[in-house]
């Protein structure tokens, strides 16, 4: 059997990995950066680093346990890095890695498409909800 280099891994990783087929675990990783508070936090993060308190004042509504969890979960999946800096209080700060910036454009462009298209959203709402 024929040994494969770390380059022909990743290529054939990337035909392997199709989001359309239900086992493929792509559909974990849409789910969580489809939520919400990713949406959220992603932008909120890239200009730089920012403590857990700066988080919940800029993200208004976010509760200190969803805020908690979606950054525990981002930081898992390598896009957010949790800093701990030894005082008294401790402070602790979160950033996003090289690949969270990979993903804040696409992130920010979806909250920016949403926020200029609200508008549309709304009328095409009632005019859905007017049909008989």
């Amino acid at each position: 059997m024929p040994t494969t280099t770390a380059a022909q891994r990743r290529e054939q990783a990337k035909r392997d990995y199709n989001a359309f087929l239900a086992g493929c675990p792509t559909r974990e990783l849409l789910s969580r950066l489809t939520d919400k508070w990713v949406a959220l936090v992603i932008p909120a993060l890239a200009d730089g680093p920012r403590r857990h308190g700066e988080l919940a004042h800029r993200i208004a509504g976010v509760s200190q346990k969803m805020l908690t969890q979606t950054l525990r979960a981002l930081e898992r999946d390598g896009l957010v890095t949790r800093t701990v800096t030894p005082s008294v209080p401790v402070r602790v700060d979160y950033e996003l890695t090289p690949l969270g910036h990979e993903l804040f454009p696409v992130m920010l462009a979806i909250k920016d498409w949403a926020e200029s298209h609200m508008d549309r959203v709304f009328e095409a709402r009632a005019q859905f909800d007017a049909r008989p």
